[in-house]
Parts: structure tokens; C-alpha cells; sequence
């Protein structure tokens, strides 16, 4: 080794530091771990758990289940799910609750829908109508819960009552409203990605993830604060490449069914919507862990005097949770009508609103208040979706709808009770 070499490698051993003291931070970090998950902190392991156990039996009393079809029909069922989960954790981060989201995602997608076919709009600025409507309304009602006082369950459940009616007002008799053909949002649900750009968005993901961990990590180290050690760093990102190469792998085979002769169409590809899911869960990740104003969202959910005499506007930040979890829901109305190709009369008054809060609490976010995080938001929507469409499949006939509220429902009510059990344990 050369001299200049040599002085190089001494430059930055301090740095990345010799194997003996990275195997004794792997074991330290280890036990801190299990130290936290003995004390209540489990993270996402229980909705991980679940995610596991329940497409492993579907995997196996289901011979497809896994088929690169499938994947793609459950992920397509679950974006306006997690899409609706992701601003819903704002509210209930605040202890507070939003019932109107479903219905608000209707009444937005179908102010689309009705700009776009009735009034000749073209799809962007009908967009963008669409999902301010959403903030306004958002706006309207975390004003009301925090200047007038009013509790959030009652403003939501007359909003939830009269969005119903607004919407079926708007797309009148007919039932529904199709989107345009050829509109760019059809394409969102039922459009795909090339597969040479699919495979650069993961490798520009998994790179990204990887180089915040690290600069973390040596930021840390430098202020003399404790750090998840590289070698964890390094399995985290082996793990999320891999499960990403495998699902890019398997939406670049061809899930056409009907190929033939005559119609040769190839749906390859992921799906544009996985875009937009991993750009929003980005977004609002950043937004609760890296900003001042994810710092006061979780002070005030748990501890909102505290957080008062602290100088946090309390007022402010409940008003702009609304406006977020109202305007997510507005853009799960345009994914859930982007899949459908159409908006009804009834959109968002069905099962919509019970299915996102229950992906929330299914993924790790308190009810209480005070505890969540993106992440919970998407694995419990993923946990909602294998469960519906596994069930689907295994219960055939004129009950199988009972049996799948029944088994999302006893699910729901053990996140939550888990939940209650949890956040007792670390009172106490």
C-alpha cells in the first residue's frame, strides 16, 4: 500500500470505524431495539407480521395468489386506500377524526368529473378545481373545530351526511359520470410505466433511501449522538432493493389476459399509480419527520397545553391537519374514479372511509393521539387489500361479502384494541 493510499485510509477510518466496534454497535443497536419493543415500541412489526401470516395462507390456499396479476390487482385496490390512510393519520395524530373523508373524495371527483364531460374543462385545470375544493373544505372544517369549537366527530359526520347528497345532486340521475376517453387519469389506475423507467425509479429510490441514512448516521455520529449502525443501514437498503426488484420484475411481465390472434395489447409494467404513491408517501414523510411543523403536529397530539405554553398556535396546526386530510381525500377520489373510469352517485359513501382509518390503525397509528407514521398507512392499506381480495376468492356465493366485513372488521377491532393495550403499557 502506498504511502498516499495509506494516509487516505487513516483520514477516514475514525469515520467509518474498525470492524470490532461495528460489531459492538450491531449488538448494542440490537438490544436498544428489543429493549424498545419490550416497552411498547413495536413499530410496524405487528402490521408487518399480519402482512406476512395472512399472504402467506392466501399463497397457499390460492395457487395465483402471487401471479403477477394478482399483484397488480392488489395494488391497484389498495392505492385509494392508502392514498386516503396517508391524510388521515394527520387528524389522528391530533386525536382528532375525520368521518367525511370518504365522502369528500366523491364529491371532489365528481366536481372532476362533471367539469371534464359536462363543461368541456380540460383535465388539468378540472384537476385542479377538484383538489382545491378538497383543501376549502378541509379549511372549513378545521376551522370550525378549532375557532367555534365544535367537536371534530360531529362536524364530520354532518359533512359525511350532506357531501352524499351534494354529490348525487351533481351527477344527477344517470348514476354516474364517465371520465373523457383518452384522459390522462384513466391512465393512472389503468396505465403503465415502461419497464426500463420503472427499473431507474427504483434504483433512484433505493439510492436516495441510502444516502439519507448514511448522511444521518454521520451526522449523528459527528454531534456525538447514537446512530443506527452502517451495517443495518446496509441490510435496510439489501431488503428494500430486493423486494423492489422483485415486484419491478413481476409487473414487467405480460398480465394480459386475453391475448390472442386478434388482440395482442401487453399490460407490462407497474401501474402509474405506484408513482404516485411513493411521491406522496416521500412527500409526507418528509413533511412529519424533517420539518418544524411535523415536530408541533406530534407535540400538540400529545400534550396540546404543553404544546400551547410552548408557543406552538395550536389552532393553526389542527386547521391545516384538516385541509391535509381533506385534500389526500380528494386525490383518492381521483385514483378510486381513475380505477373505476367513472364517478357515481354514491362514491365515498360506501366502505371507503372504515377501510382507510382501518389501514391507519392496522399499520401502527394511535386513535388516541400523539403516534403514527406514513409507513402505517401503507402497510395497513396493503393489509386491508390482501385481506379483501383474498377473501374474495377463497369464500365463493351469496354470503362471501358478510364473511369479508366480518374478518376486516375482527382485524380492525384487534389493531385497535392492540392499540389500547399498548398505549396503556406505556403509561404505566
Amino acid at each position: 500500500m502506498s504511502a498516499q493510499t495509506g494516509d487516505i485510509v487513516e483520514q477516514y477510518q475514525p469515520e467509518l470505524g474498525d470492524p470490532g466496534e461495528e460489531a459492538a454497535s450491531v449488538a448494542a443497536y440490537a438490544k436498544d431495539y428489543l429493549a424498545r419493543v419490550r416497552g411498547g415500541e413495536l413499530g410496524s412489526i405487528p402490521a408487518l407480521a399480519g402482512l406476512i401470516v395472512i399472504t402467506g395462507v392466501f399463497a397457499v390456499v390460492h395457487q395465483g395468489f402471487l401471479s403477477a396479476y394478482n399483484l397488480e390487482a392488489l395494488v391497484i385496490q389498495a392505492a385509494p386506500i392508502i392514498v386516503m390512510a396517508m391524510g388521515l393519520i394527520f387528524v389522528l395524530l391530533l386525536g382528532e377524526i375525520d368521518l367525511s373523508a370518504g365522502t369528500t373524495g366523491g364529491l371532489c371527483s365528481a366536481i372532476l368529473a362533471v367539469l371534464m364531460l359536462r363543461h368541456g374543462v380540460s383535465w388539468a385545470p378540472a384537476l385542479v378545481i377538484g383538489l382545491a375544493a378538497g383543501v376549502l373544505i378541509g379549511l372549513g372544517m378545521g376551522w370550525l373545530r378549532a375557532r367555534v369549537g365544535i367537536p371534530s366527530f360531529v362536524i364530520t359526520l354532518a359533512t359525511f351526511l350532506a357531501f352524499q347528497g351534494v354529490t348525487l345532486i351533481l351527477v344527477g340521475g344517470q348514476g354516474s359520470v364517465n371520465l373523457p376517453d383518452g384522459s390522462p387519469l384513466i391512465k393512472l389506475e389503468n396505465g403503465f410505466v415502461p419497464i426500463w423507467l420503472g427499473w431507474t425509479l427504483l434504483a433512484v429510490f433505493v439510492a436516495g433511501y441510502a444516502a439519507i441514512k448514511v448522511n444521518d448516521a454521520i451526522g449523528r455520529r459527528r454531534d456525538g449522538l447514537g446512530h443506527a449502525p452502517y451495517t443495518v443501514i446496509a441490510a435496510k437498503v439489501v431488503v428494500l432493493a430486493a423486494l423492489g426488484a422483485v415486484f419491478t420484475y413481476e409487473m414487467g411481465v405480460n398480465r394480459n389476459l386475453s391475448t390472442n390472434a386478434f388482440f395482442s395489447n401487453k399490460a407490462q409494467g407497474m401501474p402509474w399509480v405506484v408513482v404516485l404513491l411513493v411521491v406522496l408517501y416521500v412527500a409526507w414523510h418528509f413533511v412529519l419527520t424533517r420539518t418544524r411543523y411535523g415536530r408541533h403536529l406530534f407535540a400538540v397530539g400529545g400534550n396540546e397545553e404543553a404544546s400551547r405554553r410552548a408557543g406552538v398556535v395550536v389552532s393553526r396546526i389542527r386547521i391545516s391537519a384538516f385541509a391535509i386530510c381533506s385534500g389526500m381525500a380528494a386525490v383518492s377520489g381521483v385514483v378510486a374514479a381513475s380505477l373505476l373510469q367513472s364517478v357515481q352517485s354514491n362514491a365515498g359513501a360506501g366502505n371507503t372511509l372504515l377501510l382507510a382509518v382501518g389501514a391507519a390503525v392496522i399499520g401502527g397509528t394511535s386513535l388516541f393521539g400523539g403516534h403514527g407514521r406514513m409507513i402505517d398507512a401503507v402497510l395497513g392499506g396493503l393489509v386491508v387489500a390482501v385481506i379483501t381480495n383474498g377473501m374474495s376468492d377463497l369464500i365463493q356465493g351469496a354470503n362471501s361479502a358478510g364473511y369479508e366485513w366480518v374478518v376486516t372488521g375482527a382485524v380492525l377491532l384487534l389493531a385497535a384494541g392492540f392499540d389500547a393495550v399498548v398505549r396503556r403499557g406505556r403509561t404505566a
